[in-house]
């Protein structure tokens, strides 16, 4: 998906929608050995909250609270979520239903 804004900060999630972007893998190990790409390219599991939607509406119209914030670290899917690349950086839109867990440190 090509982007057309300039920041990432432009883009506002909706509903329960969270846009997350994920730690990158270590390329070089604290020895000092690179590491082959081969062994790098899974997408790591954690991210931080960039920012959430206002949350999803149930059936009597309330909104339903949004388990994240920005900011927070999660614990994301191996796989999944709608990639979205800004320059060279590249986010990711899940839904909050998605999210496995907070990372609280």
């Amino acid at each position: 998906m090509a982007a057309t804004f300039k920041s990432i900060k432009s883009l506002v999630p909706l509903l329960d929608r969270v846009l997350v972007q994920r730690f990158k893998a270590e390329t070089k190990t604290a020895t000092g050995l690179f590491l082959p790409t081969s062994a790098t390219s899974a997408p790591l599991p954690e991210a931080t909250v960039i920012s959430v939607g206002p949350g999803a509406r149930n059936k009597a119209g309330e909104i339903i609270p949004m388990s994240v914030n920005a900011g927070d670290r999660v614990l994301l899917p191996g796989w999944g979520g709608n990639s979205i690349k800004v320059g060279e950086e590249e986010y990711y839109l899940f839904k909050d239903s998605e999210i496995l867990a907070k990372i609280r440190e």
